[in-house]
């Protein structure tokens, strides 16, 4: 299986360049076979990448943008897609292929795979069940429990009382260290409470901060996208333009042997 990424070379759009290095980079990087097929300078790769992505994948205007990605003939995705596969840890199932056993993403599937069929732990529980002491001895161990636990019982309704009084005073101790206490841990609670709360208000700060620099990076990158569309739509045009004078040339031309 051969992975092609469908590029524009001679592309002038910053954003479009920034893309398609880091989709050959990543590729690079995971040690990954595939190859480069160039749009702007081959009209055969412009037309098989446009007729062989999805209509559903395809942006409103119908001309989707390099960089586009293909296991072979099969669609993997564009750049966002793939962008996303990276994060998620799932960039060869994005691709199509088999991970390499030790990487991240095959040790995850192996977790999942572990979750799916149950642990060997639960399949094994019925082993570790303990029998009663009366059911493995049998009822003659039994009987001599009986007899111990009576006695035990006579010897210690002498000594409720003593024990009864003992636990009183306990309580009694306890109660008053317990008032004593409750109000040093009440004020450290309160002073933490603050704590917590202007340290909240400074990550919702720096939060707001972030998500209004990603917007401005976003805006960024779609004028830059559509001065592209506009570029390629431009060149289509001329490209046009000329076949059209080429051919009330020719016709000239045959015209005047005539």
């Amino acid at each position: 299986m051969v992975i092609k990424v469908f590029l524009a070379t001679s592309s002038g759009s910053t954003a479009i360049k920034k893309k398609q290095q880091d989709v050959v980079g990543f590729l690079e990087a995971l040690k990954v076979d595939y190859t480069q097929l160039d749009i702007a300078c081959n009209e055969d790769n412009r037309k098989w990448m446009r007729q062989n992505v999805p209509e559903e994948k395809k942006p409103a205007n119908g001309i989707p943008l390099p960089p586009q990605i293909f296991n072979e003939d099969s669609y993997c995705g564009d750049y966002e897609t793939f962008f996303d596969a990276k994060e998620d840890n799932s960039v060869y199932a994005f691709l199509g292929l088999p991970p390499p056993p030790g990487s991240k993403e095959a040790e995850s599937a192996e977790k999942a795979l572990i979750v799916e069929n149950g642990t060997h732990a639960e399949e094994n529980a019925d082993d570790s069940i303990e029998v009663p002491v009366e059911e493995r001895n049998g009822d003659a161990h039994g009987e001599e429990e009986d007899g111990t636990q009576a006695a035990d019982e006579e010897e210690g309704e002498g000594g409720d009382a003593e024990r009864a009084e003992e636990e009183e005073a306990a309580d009694d101790g306890a109660a008053e260290g317990e008032t004593a206490g409750d109000e040093a841990p009440a004020e450290e609670e309160e002073e933490e409470e603050g704590e917590a709360v202007e340290e909240s208000d400074e990550v919702t700060e720096d939060t707001q901060a972030q998500v209004e620099e990603e917007e401005e990076q976003e805006e960024d990158l779609q004028s830059e996208e559509e001065e592209e569309l506009r570029q390629l739509e431009e060149e289509e045009e001329t490209e046009v333009q000329e076949e059209e004078e080429e051919e009330g040339v020719e016709e000239t031309q045959e015209e005047e042997a005539e």
